[in-house]
């Protein structure tokens, strides 16, 4: 697993993941809708930590600046 994921696109997928994870506690999501957005905020958080998002394999996506 080659990093796949540049700066700018991890800070957004925490920014995104955050946002997400206020909007649940503070009760504007709820439901199902809601745990299916917290499981994709943690998804996001996951791949912004490990720098590697599997699905921009298949889509030959590739966000660092030191791609090869």
């Amino acid at each position: 697993m080659k990093p796949n994921m540049g700066t700018i696109d991890r800070a957004i997928r925490v920014l995104v993941a955050l946002i997400i994870g206020f909007l649940y506690y503070n009760g504007t999501i709820q439901g199902t809708v809601g745990l299916i957005l917290l499981v994709l905020a943690g998804v996001f958080v996951l791949t912004s930590a490990i720098g590697f998002c599997p699905l921009y394999l298949p889509l030959r996506i590739n966000t660092r600046k030191n791609a090869q």
